[in-house]
């Protein structure tokens, strides 16, 4: 009962949605899978095959590289884990927008029910997974004999990037299969960290009132605590902040050491995609918010006295 697990990378560098799946792949190797390897498909990405191979827990890495994996497009890709799925019982994906775009076309052809969004390894075929917007935990078992999962990588460690030797084996390359090809890209720049792996979040919601507060409030409370910069569904739609910000159900997931929510309702959405984050902070004037419920501390308070004072003071 072999893992392999399908690493997101730059080329050069693994992605630390990876980690925290090699972390999910451990735990099902404690629960009695076997050893855990990991497949880095890409175009001139030796970097990140001898970043995998680092990872503590590999046991092989298996490089693909070729043209067909400079963009990593899905049915590329796709095809490069269905030539080698024949060996495997467990095939891990993390639940990113990339991830969940490669695991349904690899769980159709191979005619097996994908497990998503897992959450928790109760045995090798045995898994826990969040339902209705995460307010029920489903326990789900599959009979299948070749399991195709995603794991939402807030709910495991990340393995250590450090202290493993695993060999690195070069497989062959598959060849562009021609049903997508790669156009172009924008990519938003920023000195702050990465949302999903950032060690603070500060969100903000529709109660700030407009881009201008947000901008006000917001950024120098994040610059003062080294955080990203997250906002809810309700102060996206209202144009204050950029979709790629937007936390919850419909946004990203996060789950950092420490999350403040200032002027945020904690509508069940918002909530689930940000209730697993370590230490809770939340600021509104309504006592009767939901996002209290949740919160490590909350403070009552009008949030265009609060944040300043707590800037400032920090």
């Amino acid at each position: 009962m072999t893992i392999l697990v399908i690493a997101e990378h730059d080329h050069a560098t693994l992605k630390g949605a990876t980690l925290h799946t090699i972390g999910a792949a451990l735990k099902l190797q404690a629960a009695g899978a076997g050893d855990i390897h990991v497949l880095v498909a890409g175009h001139e990405a030796a970097g990140a095959a001898q970043a995998a191979a680092q990872v503590a827990g590999v046991a092989k890495v298996l490089h693909a590289d070729g043209p067909a994996h400079a963009h990593a497009l899905a049915e590329n890709l796709a095809a490069q884990v269905l030539a080698l799925a024949g060996g495997y019982s467990h095939i891990l994906f993390p639940a990113t927008a990339a991830g969940r775009n490669v695991a349904p076309r690899v769980a159709a052809k191979l005619d097996v029910a994908q497990l998503s969004d897992i959450t928790a390894v109760i045995d090798a075929h045995t898994f826990e997974r969040p339902i209705y917007a995460g307010n029920a935990i489903a326990t789900v078992r599959s009979r299948d004999a070749q399991h195709v999962i995603t794991v939402r990588t807030t709910a495991f460690d990340a393995a250590p990037a450090q202290g493993g030797h695993a060999a690195v084996e070069s497989i062959p390359a598959v060849a562009d299969g021609g049903k997508s090809r790669f156009v172009g890209e924008e990519l938003a720049k920023s000195d702050r960290p990465e949302l999903t792996a950032a060690r603070v979040v500060v969100s903000g919601g529709r109660a700030l009132g407009s881009a201008e507060k947000f901008n006000e409030l917001i950024t120098p409370l994040a610059d003062k605590l080294g955080a990203a910069i997250g906002a809810s569904r309700a102060a996206v739609d209202a144009g204050y902040a950029p979709n790629d910000w937007q936390v919850g159900q419909t946004g990203k997931i996060v789950a950092p050491e420490l999350y403040v929510a200032v002027g945020i309702s904690g509508a069940i959405q918002h909530l689930a995609g940000m209730k697993d984050s370590k230490v809770i902070v939340a600021i509104n004037k309504d006592p009767e918010a939901p996002i209290f419920s949740v919160a490590d501390y909350g403070l009552e308070a009008d949030l265009f006295q609060a944040v300043p004072q707590l800037t400032q003071a920090l």
